[in-house]
């Protein structure tokens, strides 16, 4: 079949339709021939059609070819030396997903033709295959950007008033009985008006999606019929992945994740995406040769240095891109572009970003990765969130990313289970974690809403789990329970797993509820995962990655309705109170005209707590004072902002306590609104006068309100 082409553009990567034709451009420096191969079905077993690009500008080969629409299927085959050893393995027998691709038709099928090399040949990867791989491997999909957005914006929600819920697209909406069972499980399901009033009842301002790039589920899970449910697989960054798509393959699952994010946003929602940029689906030296490993291997990843045949691993995955290199910056930030202008997301939490800040083999701060968002008009202005660790060694980096970032405070995890199940750990840590933790983000001028504050992610136990379980249960994965974290700070609270008794299981609600409540009065940006508000289990697995069933999927039809009620009512709260939602730093420090700190500690005899009190490790129980008055912040007109003051009384040991309020100077009377033993959230409790004595049960929180006085 005869096709017309004209020499094309170099920019802008990726296949570009005009209206009138389709521009295809593809970096490939090392490449010495490009063919570009179209199909016209996805069932096709072979090209219908095989374009050689003749032009080539700056290290990209491109070509236009007019009059092909969008849905046309297409894929390349890169000719170049086949030189393990050398870190080339070019091989045109192989058919490759365009890095730059909108879209892709479907998942790989699992096939020997898709490794560069012949399975079980005694040669290992230095042999090669001539067999054929497009049978196998989806094709990549021209698209229509064009999208009527009705004068869409960001929310553009402030961090200060920010709650953010990580969520699965499928597994929050794939048994939801009040959404239609066509599209559950979609991007369709996440905008359904049943989800998006779940979310605004609850006071979520921002979901955090689990990856949504294109991904790769590896050959050994699907040869143990298990799955890649988390998706920290990417091949795709431009294309949502199709698995998620009610409405068809060939585009129509771009226009289906605008719609969601265009419907998210009329209510208030930001969509903040999960991104993968540090590794590939394509695996180590043994991986198959599915994209980047056969356009241009030594142009796109972090080879050994004397042996590049093999790969560096930040990651655990078997690769890691290489962030250093031009073509891989260009290629993240022509990503974070796409998604911010073309798919209107509104920010993004970037998994084991310090293998992005690796310059060589040191984790740098000020490498070029982050300079270069730093200047960017568009990609700066965004939520940027990072996990602030890899698997490398110093790879461990809370609290040293630079301005503009926040990051997953896994210290504040850690402190916070180790303090509700009665660990010896020094009350100072706990203040430092509840109030923002200064000592990690306030030395370089970062405020307390750089610390993405949680107690669970999809990584580990749910929050119910973590009440029910010491240790992982994980066999399901196949592992032998080898996989997963096994040091979790969890507590059974007495027995392991499902139990009839009801002490244990009133003790699991109340902590539940402890930790819910840390997390909501906390100083920072809290995080919640989809489920913990309804009693999610996993049945104690705490890495269920491969599990695309019931045990990762919401189960709505057992959803805890009082715990989900007291979560609505404290979310409320806070978003409330901006005493809880602080913008700058507490500085412990009598405020002008009111004689009185802006935050005190106290012990359970009413004195404020010296700095011998804070050294000890056997100490269980503590108070504070918040100073409604003490914000030290303007409204969005300049305006001075007040609020009530709370006091907060923190049980962790198991017997009650008795608690005397402080002094009248802090408050003469004050209401209990919140008492995490009873279940309750009020707005009118309890009233209790200044020095007066309160009980506090064992393991239990308590929240008087003071009401601002002018």
């Amino acid at each position: 079949m005869e096709i017309k082409s004209y020499p094309g553009s170099p920019y802008p990567l990726g296949a570009t339709w005009d209206g009138k034709g389709v521009n295809f451009a593809l970096f490939a420096a090392n490449a010495t021939g490009i063919e570009l191969c179209l199909f016209d079905s996805t069932d096709d077993k072979k090209e219908t059609a095989k374009i050689k690009l003749a032009e080539r500008t700056h290290e990209i080969w491109h070509v236009y070819i007019p009059d092909i629409k969008p849905g046309q299927l297409y894929g390349y085959r890169v000719h170049g030396p086949y030189e393990p050893q050398n870190g080339h393995r070019f091989n045109p027998h192989k058919l490759l997903i365009d890095p730059y691709a909108k879209a892709i038709s479907g998942t790989i099928e699992w096939h020997d033709s898709l490794f560069g090399y012949e399975v079980g040949h005694e040669d290992e990867d230095f042999s090669f295959s001539n067999t054929d791989s497009a049978p196998y491997i989806p094709k990549s999909v021209v698209i229509d950007p064009n999208f009527d957005w009705e004068g869409d914006k960001s929310p553009k929600v402030p961090y200060h008033n920010s709650i953010i819920y990580e969520t699965h697209v499928k597994g929050f909406t794939k048994q939801h009985p009040d959404i239609p069972e066509e599209i559950r499980g979609t991007y369709a399901a996440l905008a359904h008006p049943v989800t998006i009033q779940y979310l605004k009842d609850l006071g979520i301002t921002a979901v955090e999606l689990m990856p949504v790039h294109h991904f790769i589920t590896d050959r050994y899970l699907v040869e143990k019929n298990l799955t890649n449910y988390w998706g920290y697989n990417s091949i795709g960054f431009f294309a949502p992945d199709v698995r998620y798509s009610g409405s068809g393959t060939l585009g129509e699952q771009v226009t289906e994740f605008k719609n969601m994010v265009k419907a998210l946003h009329k209510e208030g929602i930001e969509v903040i995406l999960d991104v993968v940029y540090n590794h590939t689906g394509e695996g180590n030296h043994m991986g198959p040769t599915l994209s980047f490993k056969g356009i241009d291997n030594a142009s796109y990843y972090r080879l050994v240095a004397d042996n590049p045949r093999y790969y560096m691993d930040y990651t655990g995955t078997g690769n890691t891109l290489n962030a250093n290199l031009p073509s891989v910056l260009r290629l993240i930030m022509d990503s974070l572009r796409y998604w911010i202008l073309e798919m209107h997301v509104d920010g993004f939490r970037f998994d084991l970003a310090s293998t992005l800040a690796r310059e060589l083999h040191e984790v740098d701060r000020l490498s070029s990765f982050f300079d270069i968002i730093h200047q960017d008009p568009i990609i700066s202005q965004v939520k940027l969130i990072a996990e602030p660790w890899d698997v490398g060694e110093g790879g461990y980096q809370v609290g040293n990313f630079p301005p503009g970032w926040t990051e997953w405070n896994g210290k504040y995890r850690d402190c916070m289970r180790d303090f509700w199940r009665g660990e010896n750990s020094m009350l100072a840590e706990f203040a430092e974690r509840f109030t923002g933790s200064s000592d990690l983000y306030q030395d370089d001028n970062r405020r307390p809403t750089a610390s993405i504050n949680f107690i669970t992610a999809h990584d580990g136990f749910t929050l119910n789990d973590l009440v029910s379980y010491n240790e992982k249960h994980n066999t399901e994965n196949g592992e032998d329970n080898n996989d997963g974290e096994s040091h979790n700070r969890s507590w059974n609270c007495g027995e392991e797993g499902p139990t009839d008794s009801a002490e244990v299981l009133a003790l699991r609600q109340k902590q539940k509820r402890n930790f819910l409540t840390t997390l909501f009065l906390s100083q920072g940006v809290p995080m919640i995962v989809a489920g913990d508000e309804i009693s999610r289990t996993q049945n104690g697995n705490n890495n269920a990655y491969c599990q695309d069933n019931e045990i990762s999927w919401l189960n709505w039809s057992e959803a805890d309705k009082d715990l989900l009620e007291f979560t609505r009512k404290l979310i409320s709260l806070r978003r409330n109170h901006p005493v809880f939602c602080r913008r700058r730093w507490f500085q412990g420090q009598p405020i002008k005209g009111v004689g009185i700190e802006d935050i005190a500690w106290f012990l359970p005899d009413g004195k404020e707590m010296s700095d011998e009190n804070w050294n000890q490790d056997f100490a269980k129980s503590l108070a504070v004072f918040l100073n409604g008055k003490g914000l030290r912040s303007s409204g969005p007109k300049g305006e001075h902002i007040a609020d009530d003051s709370f006091y907060v009384i923190f049980n962790a040991h198991y017997e009650p306590l008795q608690y005397k309020l402080p002094s009248k100077k802090y408050g003469t009377e004050w209401t209990k609104i919140i008492d995490t033993s009873e279940n309750r959230v009020e707005d009118e409790g309890v009233t209790y006068k200044a020095g007066s004595t309160i009980e506090i049960d064992g393991r239990s929180i308590v929240l008087l309100h003071h009401p601002l006085q002018s």
